[in-house]
């Protein structure tokens, strides 16, 4: 279930769903179809811009039309939970959960998402604490030195 949030899309399908989104583009006529395969793959990118793209364009569509409200918000959640958004993604669970309050595989996704801000925590935890360490022996040299002098 992990690589939910970790699944990359092919170059090959984000050119092919870029392709038909842009041609209807062009057009002035896009598709809720077209505008949610090309930011179903944008969310699934390696590129963070790409994923902001795909999250702009999911937004779009979540706010303008009624259908794929849910499918909106569970990618929402998989887009902000890739950008290390984490609250936000909570937030599309939650409002998800609201709609479907059963639905396993969404509730599995939140604990990937609580694990990961766990986890993520816990090292920024790490970092602040050696931060302090470091602070603290430069504070005792210095403290040492003038001791000497």
């Amino acid at each position: 279930m992990e690589d939910v949030l970790t699944d990359i899309v092919s170059s090959e399908d984000l050119k092919k769903f870029e392709k038909i989104y842009h041609d209807q583009l062009h057009t002035s006529y896009v598709t809720q179809k077209a505008q949610f395969e090309y930011a179903w793959c944008l969310v699934r990118s390696k590129y963070s811009a790409d994923i902001r793209k795909g999250i702009l364009l999911l937004e779009d569509l979540y706010s303008n039309f009624d259908t794929e409200k849910r499918d909106c918000l569970y990618y929402l959640a998989i887009g902000n939970a890739r950008l290390k958004e984490y609250s936000k993604a909570l937030s599309y669970i939650r409002a998800f959960l609201q709609i479907e309050p059963a639905n396993v595989q969404v509730q599995e996704v939140e604990m990937l998402i609580r694990k990961k801000m766990e986890k993520e925590g816990l090292v920024g935890m790490a970092i602040a604490g050696g931060v302090i360490i470091g602070v603290a022996s430069i504070l005792g040299l210095g403290i040492a030195m003038a001791k000497k002098h």
